[in-house]
């Protein structure tokens, strides 16, 4: 599972979870019937506590995709510059940090 980065056409890079796309979007498209879902909850008035229930449920589904992409990008992106001993190395090493710092907040 560990494949480097890919290139495209005109050398766009395509991102570490290229394999495991189609995952991605069959997530979020769930997520998003969800979030549906507690539009309608809200809309028809439905008790509080069962409408947070889903909030819940939709934050986890959520956190599960964004440690995923951050499991994918330390993986793929920031390993593959490091092995390349890449100057980017260290902005993704970076940028990752700050992702995390980001999800911890959240």
């Amino acid at each position: 599972m560990d494949q480097p980065v890919s290139e495209g056409p005109e050398g766009h890079v395509h991102p570490g979870y290229m394999q495991r796309k189609d995952d991605y979007l069959r997530r979020m498209k769930r997520i998003e019937g969800q979030v549906r879902g507690i539009e309608r909850m809200i809309s028809e008035e439905t008790y509080c506590i069962d409408i947070l229930t889903q909030v819940s449920a939709v934050t986890k589904a959520l956190q599960a995709v964004s440690l995923g992409l951050l499991d994918e990008h330390l993986s793929h992106c920031v390993l593959d510059a490091a092995r390349a001993d890449s100057p980017d190395a260290d902005a993704k090493l970076h940028e990752a940090s700050q992702a995390i710092a980001r999800l911890v907040r959240s």
